[in-house]
């Protein structure tokens, strides 16, 4: 199993619910799917650090509405109003894109603002964020580690990831400490920031090796 970000709890989820099906895992970015780490990222903490890329976001929301960014949001991406829809879907978006990189990337920002990939995105993602997942707890992923931690895994985690705070990984790990976690000191968010690909590279490398 690999996967980064949203990937990380899905990749968590089958792994725990499988786990005879999985040989290695290779996760980056983790996301937990609590309640603490969507509110960093959609209601307040993240807009602290971007505040400048956060009044996009924000300003896509009436102000009577902005005390649940995102039940606000996930009434505008589910509605009928398709020009609402696409508004919303590219603030959520660009917002995500614009802190994915240590440095913020102008063309990852563009690409994430196309239309059909927004909402794609948003869609997928709020939905599953409105439902927490259609987990049994916010807990679960880290109550059922106990089901995989004879599986070699390797967790690469930006140190200085905004979009999955490094808490995340390292309340893993310490679930976990069997696992390999690569603190990368001078990542964000994105796969692509050279440590985690770096990370990732060879993690993917050493167990195609087994």
């Amino acid at each position: 199993m690999f996967g980064g970000s949203w990937g990380s709890t899905l990749a968590l989820a089958y792994a725990e619910a499988h786990p005879e099906r999985v040989t290695e895992i290779v996760l980056r970015g983790i996301f937990l799917l609590r309640y603490a780490e969507i509110r960093w990222f959609y209601q307040h903490g993240a807009s602290d650090i971007f505040p400048d890329f956060w009044e996009a976001y924000r300003d896509a929301i009436p102000l009577a509405e902005r005390d649940d960014f995102l039940s606000a949001y996930h009434k505008r991406l589910t509605g009928t109003d398709q020009r609402a829809a696409l508004a919303a879907a590219r603030a959520w978006s660009m917002w995500e894109a614009a802190c994915s990189f240590l440095h913020s990337n102008v063309d990852n920002i563009r690409k994430w603002g196309e239309d059909q990939f927004a909402l794609s995105v948003a869609r997928i993602e709020c939905h599953y964020f409105v439902n927490r997942g259609f987990l049994r707890s916010e807990s679960q992923l880290i109550d059922d580690v106990p089901r995989i931690r004879h599986i070699p895994t390797t967790i690469v985690q930006g140190r200085y990831d905004v979009v999955c705070p490094a808490t995340s990984a390292w309340d893993l790990h310490r679930a976990w400490p069997e696992a390999d976690l690569r603190m990368v000191a001078d990542a964000g968010h994105s796969a692509f920031e050279p440590g985690n690909a770096h990370e990732l590279v060879l993690a993917t490398d050493r167990y195609r090796s087994r």
